[in-house]
């Protein structure tokens, strides 16, 4: 059971609420009740890597399309409520017969999904059976006769036009792909005898896929939809392990680590080049793999406690981190993108994702560190707490560097001695400052300005002296395992659990524990459920059915 801890004197910067967390052992947990069917428009990466698996990677994916909408740091949950412009539903447009044309001018590219022989440019029929094999990988599911109808129709228009069945079969296969069918995953369910809706067959194929492998079924788990398999318990389990022992699964873990771990952010990753000159403009992109690579290890390789990911000397280097990190890169004239397996020293601090570039370089300023943004990340993203934006009539300058005041902490203790900012910096700065160890690009130094750091504090109770204790304390913060289900459970959903949700909670982390912390096993739990096949029927509008 956790002791909760509130954080004193910060007014609205609060520990997850009892939706996200354990509560006393005396409180009844109310029975789950599902969330609200809804369309969820694939998010960038989903986009292209649906492109990149119906037509192989060496499609370009145009880069000018709508932005993808976050929401609570995820965007999975923005998909949910991302709308289209007028200006996104052009560049979808242009897209799709960008990709039309590239799929079907290679002559290779048109053969792989063009299977039959044209006999001249108004084949109908040759036309029909492209159509239906490319609608049911584009659309996630098999076209209905009047959906085949209507695209061979627009084929036929323009290969008469044209004097070309493959060019025609063009504007048929755009068609498709600038479609709601193909632009959301249509996961509405289908009404149950108790008053629910259930996912099942090409719906549930999708919600899966896309979860698991942040990208579209493939032809066997279409396959499994369309003989029933899916519709069993163990089939769907038989799907699920079959779909984590694939690749495609760690593209799936990376879509769901960096939102968690805001990764995106690193591509804009700039310092100041007079204050760090060993910074450059790969640094980020290298920072992102290295934490994506290592929580790939843990999930898929080793298969260990995943805590440790927050305390191991294990990690991934390319030779510009390994030179940042001061260990030796072990292949001798690779290229900077090369990556490999180094075990930190222990003469360094380094430990974990909070011994990273991607989290020092990107929690600090452009000259500087911020043990308020550092506080500020572990206390919200790692162990979940709501803290909100400061007033935006509040004087967020600290005192500059002076005989008195040579440490950031130094200042920083100045600065939370005036009332209005004492709250919520007591609670935040503390953490961060654990890390001053290492400047704003993650580097190693002894000291702050010529002076000792002083590193000590306390996190929740459980004080430390040292960043190492800290990563300690952060490893066995109960709030930390509870982080990770409430992320996952909203990437997995793309909503934001209610109260509604708890029990799901319960049981994710319950067996999340019980596996001693394996990611993998709560990736499996979270597919398998059956909660996972449940929704609430979207509300009525305009006084029709939903």
């Amino acid at each position: 059971m956790l002791l909760w801890v509130a954080l004193t004197g910060c007014e609205g910067v609060t520990p997850p609420t009892p939706v996200d967390a354990a509560a006393p052992d005396d409180v009844p947990v109310a029975p789950y009740v599902p969330q609200t069917a809804a369309l969820r428009r694939l998010t960038q990466s989903q986009y292209a890597n649906t492109v990149h698996d119906l037509f192989g990677d060496a499609v370009v994916v145009p880069r000018a399309l709508e932005p993808d909408t976050s929401r609570e740091g995820s965007r999975a949950v923005g998909a949910s409520e991302a709308s289209l412009s007028p200006r996104g539903a052009e560049q979808y447009q242009d897209a799709a017969y960008a990709i039309a044309e590239q799929v079907l001018r290679d002559a290779a590219r048109r053969a792989a999904n063009v299977s039959c022989t044209p006999t001249g440019p108004d084949d109908a029929a040759c036309a029909a059976t492209a159509v239906r094999a490319l609608g049911r990988r584009a659309w996630r599911r098999p076209l209905t006769d009047d959906e085949v109808n209507a695209l061979v129709a627009v084929a036929m228009r323009a290969a008469t036009t044209l004097t070309d069945f493959h060019r025609g079969l063009e504007y048929a296969l755009a068609t498709m792909l600038q479609a709601p069918d193909f632009l959301y995953r249509v996961e509405l369910g289908a009404d149950a005898m108790t008053g629910e809706r259930r996912f099942a067959g090409y719906e549930l194929a999708s919600r899966l896929s896309y979860f698991l492998w942040d990208g579209p079924p493939d032809d066997a788990l279409l396959d499994a939809a369309r003989d029933g398999a899916l519709d069993t318990d163990a089939g769907i389990a038989r799907e699920v392990d079959r779909m984590l022992a694939a690749p495609k699964a760690r593209r799936g873990l990376r879509a769901f680590v960096t939102d968690w771990l805001q990764l995106a952010s690193l591509d804009g990753l700039s310092k100041d080049a007079t204050v760090f000159p060993s910074f450059s403009a790969d640094l980020g992109a290298s920072a992102r793999e290295e934490v994506l690579r290592n929580a790939e290890a843990f999930t898929f390789d080793a298969e260990g406690d995943f805590r440790d990911f927050f305390t191991t000397r294990e990690t991934f280097v390319n030779r510009r981190l390994a030179a940042l990190y001061g260990v030796q890169f072990p292949q001798r004239d690779a290229p900077v993108t090369e990556f490999a397996r180094v075990t930190l020293p222990t003469a360094v601090p380094r430990r974990g994702f909070l011994g990273s570039v991607a989290f020092l370089a990107l929690e600090a300023h452009p000259v500087s560190t911020s043990p308020t943004l550092r506080g500020r990340f572990v206390r919200q993203q790692l162990l979940c707490y709501s803290i909100p934006a400061p007033p935006v009539n509040v004087n967020t300058a600290i005192p500059e560097p002076s005989p008195s005041l040579r440490t950031l902490r130094q200042r920083l203790e100045r600065h939370m001695s005036e009332r209005s900012c004492r709250s919520c910096h007591i609670s935040l700065d503390p953490i961060g400052l654990s890390f001053e160890r290492f400047d704003g690009i993650g580097r190693f130094r002894l000291d702050d300005n010529g002076a000792a750091l002083d590193l000590s504090g306390a996190l929740d109770g459980r004080t430390y002296s040292d960043e190492m204790q800290f990563y300690a304390a952060l490893h066995d913060h109960p709030l930390l395992p509870e982080c990770v289900v409430q992320r996952l459970y909203r990437h997995a959903w793309a909503s934001v659990e209610t109260g509604d949700q708890r029990a799901e909670i319960v049981r994710l982390r319950t067996s999340f524990a019980a596996s001693g912390y394996r990611l993998r096993t709560l990736l499996r739990d979270i597919a398998t459920g059956p909660a996972f096949r449940r929704a609430r029927a979207p509300e009525a509008t305009d006084g029709g059915a939903p």
